[in-house]
């Protein structure tokens, strides 16, 4: 298995109350000349946890960081305006990230967690890990 020290948290970047699944993302990738989804996990707006990219595979969604770390990624980030970056998560996506970080922490106890934005001059994940998480 691989050694995991970051555990980062990213949004999709797409408009609030849109649902859009792993297939989208894989979709979105591969059309960027990704082998695959580049996050391990996508949350969707109601909550529940899908797997993306297998936490075996070195992860493709932050660039000079994936060696060591795991890609979560929810679903939203955008206002409806589709520009405006917003914390749109659901009550549901707020609760399986804080469910999903912890048992990642259990299984990696000496993983940070941290939000995109730290390692790229983005809006992502348009909340402040640190503070949240």
């Amino acid at each position: 298995m691989r050694k995991i020290d970051r555990i980062i948290i990213h949004c999709s970047a797409t408009p609030e109350g849109r649902d859009y699944t792993v297939a989208d993302i894989d979709s979105w990738h591969r059309q960027r000349g990704f082998a695959e989804i580049g996050y391990h996990f996508v949350i969707y707006r109601d909550g529940s946890v899908h797997t993306g990219r297998d936490l075996a595979k070195i992860g493709a969604h932050c660039k000079g960081k994936n060696t060591g770390s795991i890609g979560i990624c929810y679903i939203g980030g955008l206002a409806a305006d589709c520009k405006t970056p917003k914390d749109t998560r659901t009550p549901q996506q707020r609760q399986a990230l804080r469910d999903l970080v912890a048992k990642l922490k259990t299984d990696y106890p000496n993983a940070t967690i941290h939000g995109h934005r730290e390692f790229a001059n983005k809006a992502c994940p348009c909340f402040d890990v640190q503070t949240e998480l």
